[in-house]
């Protein structure tokens, strides 16, 4: 682990850095991953935006198992690992940061400059009119218009719903947008098969090409919304370290690869690089057992 540590400290100690992060530094949170060591993919199937726009058998059936699993992922509190790249944040020698995740625990582990590539799960879109609102607001309605509604949660799935019996799901009552009147509500997230807006994705290129160096934390680069990050880098010279546990598809491109824990790593980094952190960090806090949650 020393050896390791000295290498990336060697890397992220002439500042620049921008991290690029993934579900795998949720993990330590209780958020599972799609194919990392906690991954669910081989076992769940998660909604496209296709599915969800065209059917409402199929948007009711993920309201109600997304119901009761934000019940739960509320609760997530950010890990060692998100303190550890606020931390380096302060300290100056990371200037941003783009998740792919949508938990939310990069802001609340106190880091500034953070790009949610993919939207975040505390919020909520109409489709019809664009009318935003929180989760907690929409959580009230449901609660109100499903009174009882506590089904037995055998499972949580990796973006947020659980699994439920048919006969659950009839039985529970959705809402549409209190501003219009009539427009379907969902999450304002990027759901599988829906495009990343336009101007953030320029954004996150734009942080790239200002980067010294690009650092992978927790992504398998599987899909293209954020290796297109790690190419852009490598065409342009700018140097990639990713530190995953297990390979990802930007290997190839990458100075430096590392598998480790990022929740043990990463404090470790942080100070070797910029100092033991004086008081606690800001956003630390102790992680409930059992959480689940969401990520690509």
């Amino acid at each position: 682990m020393t050896e390791t540590i000295d290498a990336l400290a060697g890397l992220v100690a002439g500042g620049g850095v921008v991290v690029l992060s993934g579900a795998g530094l949720s993990t330590e949170s209780g958020i599972p991953d799609y194919r990392g060591p906690s991954g669910a993919a081989r076992r769940h199937t998660p909604m496209t935006y296709q599915v969800f726009t065209g059917d409402a058998q199929a948007r009711r059936r993920y309201w109600a198992r997304s119901h009761l699993g934000w019940r739960v992922i509320a609760r997530a509190a950010p890990n060692d690992g998100h303190r550890a790249v606020a931390r380096l944040q302060r300290g100056g020698l990371v200037d941003g940061v783009i998740t792919q995740n949508v938990d939310g625990l990069h802001t609340a582990a106190g880091s500034p400059r953070v790009v949610e590539l993919h939207g975040r799960l505390d919020e909520v879109v109409c489709l019809g009119c664009g009318n935003q609102t929180s989760r907690e607001e929409l959580d009230r309605r449901l609660r109100e218009a499903n009174p009882g509604f506590d089904a037995r949660v055998a499972a949580v799935n990796p973006d947020g719903d659980v699994d439920l019996a048919d006969d659950e799901v009839a039985r529970f009552q959705t809402l549409d947008c209190t501003f219009c009147g009539t427009g379907v509500l969902k999450p304002d997230v990027v759901f599988f098969g829906e495009t990343v807006p336009a101007p953030r994705v320029a954004r996150c290129f734009d942080m790239v090409q200002r980067a010294r160096l690009l650092l992978v934390l927790g992504s398998s680069l599987t899909v293209m919304s954020g290796r297109r990050f790690v190419l852009r880098a490598a065409k342009l010279g700018i140097p990639v370290v990713i530190v995953n546990q297990g390979p990802t598809r930007g290997d190839g491109y990458a100075a430096l690869t590392l598998d480790a824990p990022l929740g043990r790593l990463l404090p470790a980094l942080a100070d070797r690089t910029v100092g033991a952190p004086a008081g606690g960090d800001v956003g630390s806090g102790v992680v409930p057992t059992g959480l689940t949650g969401v990520g690509r």
